[in-house]
């Protein structure tokens, strides 16, 4: 078994409030949780209203598999353009550590 982890720094375009953040926020966490059936949520700088931490995780019984599904979710965050990608980090686990 594999797990792994994904941390985003974003910083939001033209937003003003934390209502906005919300409405930019929302559609990644949902989109990232549709297309790739992973655990994912805002998990920080929840006060700043342009700046937002993503945290991301997946398992997988593949190494190869979980490392496809972590780059194609780093790719559809660093593809919005209504967001800038400050920042990813990347951790891998196995059951063997």
């Amino acid at each position: 078994m594999y797990v792994g982890t994904l941390s985003f720094d974003l910083l939001l375009g033209d937003v003003h409030s934390l209502k906005e953040k919300r409405s930019v926020v929302r559609p990644i966490v949902a989109e990232l949780q549709r297309k790739y059936a992973v655990s994912v949520a805002e998990t920080g700088n929840q006060n700043l209203h342009r700046r937002a931490e993503i945290g991301l995780a997946a398992v997988s019984g593949e190494w190869n598999h979980l490392t496809d599904v972590l780059d194609r979710c780093e790719r559809l965050v660093a593809d919005r353009p209504e967001v800038e990608l400050l920042s990813v980090r990347r951790r891998l686990h196995s059951d063997e550590d």
